[in-house]
């Protein structure tokens, strides 16, 4: 089957896009690399890239405790990628944007201080069964030392979170509903409005995982009233070692501190300590300085494409991709919701999912295998792992052609 020409967007300039992306130039055992695997990590724009070089060669320096230049200029560089991820959530303060390491450490951050600084044994946290582990685990660790209770809201065959069922897991004692936005492994959106509003009707707080959502579409943490919301970096086209935690003024001030030294103080005394406003108070230590200001050139390259203008660009390639994979026999869709983003997760015959991406890797294809951390997602489909071909802003239809040549190559293999 011949490539089916890119529908061009007349404002989305893919070619002049992938330009940006210096990695993309590059050839993978002689083939042209296809890189599908940006729901693990994305490549970096030149602009990314340029702006990481240009502050460790011209200005580099740590932030918030020096009066020379360097200090000023880079702890103001910092507090401005602050200000572009508030924007970028539309939250309504920056201290409501507290920097971590990745999105994991975001939510270990409310598990630890929310979670086992706030709930009591008895409360109830309550999430689904299309989790990451980094949404399961650090809820496992805070029932375990605190006794709350953890339940688990059931998805159907499609991939879609059952409504009914989440609402009537949802008690007086339900604290808080810790859900993702976008599944990792099926490209699911949950609709998370609803979400929302059902768990507040019982009083419980909402924590979001937008890890695999940021990139795709557009979040307005007051629109939906999200109580927290976290992020990493390295999905977003940015830089790894940088993720985000958005949480409600009020909720974050009223929290404990997750790790004590030095710039989340206010004062220090052998008697006591007392703690800085926020969002320092959960900034412990040197933070991730340049990977911040990275993170603020990413979320720029972004917003001068527009979300709405990529989300245009991924729907054209996951109908097109969905068409072309599903006509190779014995290929399995594992993830058919109505609404999800430009994530194909699939079996193929007989072949283990690590032996089709090691078979497509040969023809430059770049794909995910395995259990997607998501473990109990695969025991709810019934298998082992999936393949996984998750698309980003620079990828054509085109690629998709050349992931399908070569499954087809697996088939072949194990025919």
């Amino acid at each position: 089957m011949t490539a089916t020409a890119q529908i061009h967007d007349p404002i989305y300039d893919i070619d002049a896009i992938r330009a940006d992306f210096p990695i993309l130039a590059k050839e993978v055992h002689g083939k042209p690399v296809c890189f599908l695997d940006n729901g693990a990590s994305a490549q970096k724009p030149r602009q990314v890239i340029d702006k990481i070089r240009w502050v460790y060669e011209n200005e580099y320096a740590n932030v918030h405790r020096g009066a020379y230049a360097f200090s000023e200029n880079i702890t103001a560089a910092y507090e401005a990628a602050r200000e572009t991820v508030r924007a970028y959530l539309n939250a309504r303060s920056e201290k409501e944007i507290v920097f971590t390491g990745n999105a994991t450490a975001a939510i270990n951050l409310v598990a630890y201080s929310y979670g086992r600084g706030v709930l009591k044994a008895g409360d109830e946290i309550v999430i689904s069964d299309m989790e990451h582990h980094s949404n399961i685990v650090p809820w496992q660790l805070v029932r375990d030392m605190t006794g709350v209770v953890l339940k688990v809201a059931p998805i159907s065959d499609d991939g879609e979170l059952v409504m009914d069922a989440y609402r009537a897991l949802l008690t007086d004692r339900t604290k808080l509903v810790a859900m993702t936005h976008v599944s990792n492994v099926l490209g699911t959106v949950t609709p998370v409005e609803q979400i929302i509003a059902a768990a507040h009707d019982v009083g419980a707080k909402v924590l979001l995982d937008g890890s695999q959502a940021v990139m795709h579409l557009p979040v307005d943490v007051q629109a939906l009233d999200v109580d927290f919301y976290v992020f990493t970096g390295h999905k977003l086209y940015g830089p790894t070692g940088i993720g985000v935690l958005y949480g409600k003024e009020e909720i974050l001030n009223a929290m404990p501190p997750f790790m004590g030294g030095g710039d989340m103080i206010a004062s220090v005394a052998y008697e006591g300590s007392t703690w800085a406003d926020l969002p320092a108070k959960f900034e412990a230590g040197t933070p991730q300085i340049v990977q911040a200001i990275g993170l603020g050139a990413a979320i720029d390259y972004v917003s001068a494409i527009g979300l709405d203008a990529i989300a245009r660009h991924e729907a054209d390639l996951l109908s097109y991709a969905t068409q072309r994979l599903s006509s190779i026999e014995g290929l399995r869709l594992i993830g058919t919701a109505a609404h999800k983003t430009a994530v194909l997760s699939f079996t193929l015959g007989d072949a283990h999912p690590h032996d089709v991406a090691t078979i497509v890797d040969r023809e430059g294809v770049c794909v995910r295998a395995g259990h997607h951390c998501a473990e109990p997602l695969m025991d709810r489909f019934g298998v082992p792992g999936t393949t996984r071909a998750s698309m980003g802003l620079y990828n054509t239809r085109a690629e998709i052609d050349t992931l399908a040549m070569a499954l087809e190559k697996v088939n072949r293999i194990f025919g």
